[in-house]
């Protein structure tokens, strides 16, 4: 049993599919496949079975995928206490993050953690905050970063910042009755308007949701859902709808940002970000060394 394959078959559960498991090592899927069936002759069953376009474990194949995280883990924290891990040559970081610290905040983190660690090579897979947590539960990637704190007891949370969220419409003499004499959106006025979605388990449409039919009683319109925060400007842009985003999802630098106007919901209507990570099982070197890299940046 040598550990590529193992590494290979950790990836493979992680992502449900060769292919993935290939991109996020950064080998090809043959090699991923030889991998595979090298380590189930030698074990003498099979680890994985195709259930239309997903891989997933079999019986053996969840037995194993209990020891083997952590073994791929070990091996690497063992190799870096010795002094042969120093650089993390060769190492490959899985992040998993909901959208807008996908899009817009991870990235300056990577950039800057590279500068010191340049031989890490990164893997990020962008869905919601919900969706995020889940998968850094289920050994789908080592460090998370989401736009709530579900405080699920197998995770640890770390405040890494927040974000003003503002209501966006498009840039239309229509729309400035939305808000009062303050600048604030009147929630109550909300009611006949149009909204273009995150998809559930998006924090923001969450928590926007929640204070609307706390204050008014009703539930909002939606007439798109999409799963792109840039997609969404472009729709408020155009005049499709009106959402709810964080304020560092816009830039007026770009072109839909130019057309869109910005009401402020609340004083206290703020998204939070957390960096997220299991508290229980080995962390790879480069999952710890990024970890103390984002808590010296707060």
């Amino acid at each position: 049993m040598e550990f590529k394959q193992i590494e290979a078959f950790v990836n493979v559960v992680k992502h449900k599919s060769f292919s993935k498991a290939a991109d996020a090592t950064f080998l090809t899927q043959p090699t991923i496949s030889a991998h595979i069936s090298a380590l189930e002759r030698e074990l003498g069953c099979a680890l994985i079975e195709r259930r239309g376009r997903e891989s997933v474990p079999t019986k053996a194949g969840k037995e194993l995928y209990r020891y083997a995280v952590d073994m791929v883990n070990t091996r690497e924290a063992a190799i870096s206490a010795v002094g042969r891990g120093g650089e993390k040559a060769g190492a490959v970081l899985e992040i998993q993050a909901s959208g807008i610290p996908g899009q817009f905040i991870v990235p300056k983190l990577i950039a800057g953690f590279s500068k010191n660690y340049p031989n890490v090579r990164f893997y990020m897979e962008i869905s919601d905050s919900r969706e995020a947590a889940e998968n850094i539960i289920n050994h789908k990637g080592e460090i998370g970063f989401t736009g709530e704190n579900r405080r699920n007891n197998r995770l640890e949370y770390t405040l890494i910042g927040k974000e003003k969220a503002l209501l966006i419409t498009p840039d239309l003499p229509e729309y400035e009755g939305i808000a009062g004499d303050d600048g604030k959106v009147i929630l109550e006025r909300l009611c006949d308007e149009r909204f273009i979605w995150r998809e559930d388990g998006s924090a923001t449409r969450e928590l926007f949701e929640e204070k609307y039919r706390k204050e008014t009683g009703k539930s909002l319109k939606a007439v798109a859902t999409l799963n792109d925060v840039e997609a969404i400007k472009q729709c408020v842009a155009a005049g499709l709808g009106i959402s709810v985003v964080s304020a560092a999802a816009l830039d007026e630098g770009d072109a839909a940002s130019r057309r869109i106007k910005t009401f402020e919901v609340s004083d206290e209507f703020t998204r939070e970000f957390y960096m997220i990570y299991r508290k229980s099982g080995v962390l790879s070197p480069a999952a710890a060394d990024f970890i103390k890299y984002v808590k010296a940046c707060i």
